[in-house]
């Protein structure tokens, strides 16, 4: 099996390279060219080309526009990563007969009320980048390409920057910290998205009806106060010295931004579970295993 990787170098990519290895040959690229091959989902001829020149069993895309606020202002550049470069993988899987994996979010939904999303939902993006990523997901599903579109959420790695990162480094010189507390969603690591590919990917090549829309978060919730609550008692309980005292619980409104955040990340990966009989571990478990890697504990 010949798998393409695009976004190699993102945080899921970086784990997608080590998951899909064993799978096939893998292609992995981002988006700077190597050997006339380009992963820059900005230049969609090139794209299409280099799909063309690989001729790939599996197109697993982990690239996409994820500056969530400055897409408000740079919807066009925003619009052909996440929904036109898209429509283009969809056009060529379907043409050569094999499987695009690609990633959306929560940000498809309105965000409110309290119940975790169903597939099925109502989609109501309050955001451009929102807009951008459910036009990608209609792209995959009107081309009638076999695909797997993993919706996830609060995506977080141990490489690079993330929220749990920014907590500890702020707590190291504040003795107080402000944190939103009624967005609630799970923290998901970007080594259980790759595993989970991984294993879906094994199975869908040999049940092709198991093509169409997931829900991939971990299990449980929680709020941004919460999440960065318990990162702070982590880090402490493991010696860390830290100058925080108290970490302040506030509203959404108290923090404005350019794009609308949702609510309600809350994800129901019910049909995840059941279709590839995946255990989805809770949020914390994953947490706590980035935080001993990034406190080298």
């Amino acid at each position: 099996m010949k798998i393409l990787l695009l976004g190699k170098n993102g945080q899921v990519g970086w784990e997608l390279q080590r998951s899909l290895a064993p799978l096939g040959e893998l292609i992995a690229l981002d988006r700077h060219p190597v050997s006339g091959l380009s992963g820059d989902l900005s230049d969609l001829d090139a794209l299409r080309s280099t799909i063309r020149q690989i001729n790939p069993d599996v197109i697993v895309n982990a690239a996409a526009y994820t500056a969530v606020d400055k897409a408000e202002t740079d919807k066009e550049l925003a619009d052909r990563v996440n929904a036109q470069a898209t429509q283009v993988m969809a056009q060529e899987t379907a043409r050569i007969g094999g499987w695009l994996i690609h990633y959306s979010t929560d940000y498809v939904f309105s965000g409110e009320g309290l119940t975790p999303w169903c597939e099925t939902a109502d989609v109501s993006p309050v955001n451009y980048y929102g807009v951008s990523k459910l036009a990608g997901e209609r792209a995959v599903a009107d081309s009638g390409c076999k695909h797997l579109i993993f919706r996830t959420s609060w995506v977080y790695g141990a490489r690079g920057n993330n929220f749990a990162k920014t907590m500890l480094r702020l707590a190291k010189d504040r003795d107080a910290l402000s944190v939103i507390a009624d967005q609630i969603g799970a923290p998901t690591g970007a080594d259980l998205i790759a595993d989970v590919t991984a294993l879906a990917i094994q199975q869908a090549v040999h049940r092709p009806e198991l093509s169409g829309l997931y829900h991939l978060a971990a299990a449980g919730e929680v709020s941004w106060h919460g999440y960065a609550s318990h990162v702070i008692e982590f880090a402490k309980n493991e010696g860390e010295e830290l100058a925080v005292k108290v970490i302040n619980p506030i509203d959404t409104a108290a923090y404005p931004t350019p794009a609308r955040r949702p609510l309600n990340s809350r994800l129901n990966t019910q049909k995840l579970r059941d279709n590839f009989s995946l255990h989805l571990p809770d949020w914390q478990s994953g947490v706590t295993r980035m935080l001993r890697e990034v406190l080298n504990k």
